[in-house]
């Protein structure tokens, strides 16, 4: 029985009962309100092409519609991206930007994530224009320049509350990782290790990498290590290095990733914060852990 799910961004939201109104009105099925404002979902709607449809009504307002199943719909394995996902920058770009390096970088990583050049090369690359920097300065900017992304903790404390595991696989590195994933809630984190001589940066990772391969295998070891099916599990990300764990799990989100991530995902939040993935998995307002 699928599900047309409209989700809005709770800080600004732009989903009011005329909307709703119109799109059910033109695909049929039942209104039910998660989330007066921020989100519905409309019950088995009757138009074959229900999705296009809605998307068409909806037209420039910052409103995500995805379909989704109602079977088997709560997740009980999240497997989360960090940089530009959880958190709300990328981590080795405000390094970089310690060393006035940051437009160099940020466009080294910018066509990483659209998936244009090799990760591992990408990586190793941006880590050595790095060498040299104090951890002293890498932890200032961890506690200075970074923040959350909004409804992350809501996201991971809601799941664990209702029984899922949680994990946070970051290309990024492990003093930030670490870090986020208890601030957080995460139940572990896995990321690249960043090589220091006394308490500066080499200017290299440690070896193997996190990778796209690291989170896609993570990803199904932990099913397969808590007896669940894939289509039990909850991936989400923004670039290119997410794709094979977003084509995997059984609930694949690209939140506000590149066009060509967002494009083939199967579920995609454009618009939304992190509670829109407890949405697109029937939560209500009133279910959620804060």
């Amino acid at each position: 029985m699928p599900v047309l799910s409209l989700i809005a961004n709770p800080a600004d939201p732009e989903l009011d009962t005329g909307l709703a109104a119109a799109v059910l009105a033109r695909t049929g099925g039942e209104l039910n309100w998660l989330h007066h404002g921020v989100a519905c979902d409309i019950i088995e709607p009757t138009a074959p092409e229900a999705l296009d449809i809605a998307r068409d009504i909806i037209g420039s307002k910052a409103v995500d519609a995805n379909m989704v199943p109602t079977e088997g719909r709560r997740k009980l394995l999240l497997v989360a991206d960090m940089d530009s996902t959880m958190i709300e920058q990328e981590c080795i770009d405000e390094l970089a930007a310690a060393l006035d390096l940051k437009p160099q970088v940020a466009e080294i990583t910018d066509r990483a994530m659209r998936g244009e050049l090799d990760f591992a090369q990408a990586l190793d690359t941006r880590v050595a224009l790095l060498k040299g920097l104090e951890r002293s300065v890498i932890e200032e900017i961890r506690r200075e320049a970074i923040t959350l992304a909004p409804g992350g903790r809501a996201l991971v404390h809601t799941m664990k509350a209702y029984g899922a595991y949680t994990s946070l696989v970051s290309g990024g590195f492990t003093l930030f990782a670490d870090y986020f994933a208890r601030r957080i809630g995460f139940d572990e984190a896995i990321a690249n290790v960043l090589d220091f001589d006394g308490d500066r940066l080499t200017g290299t990772v440690s070896k193997p990498i996190v990778d796209k391969n690291t989170k896609k295998d993570r990803l199904l070891a932990l099913a397969a290590e808590h007896g669940l099916e894939l289509s039990q599990t909850l991936a989400v990300g923004d670039g290119a290095n997410d794709l094979d764990m977003i084509g995997v799990a059984g609930f694949g989100v690209a939140l506000h990733a590149k066009p060509a991530v967002a494009a083939a995902a199967g579920l995609r939040i454009d618009h939304g914060d992190l509670t829109a993935l407890l949405y697109l998995q029937g939560y209500a307002e009133d279910d959620f852990v804060r």
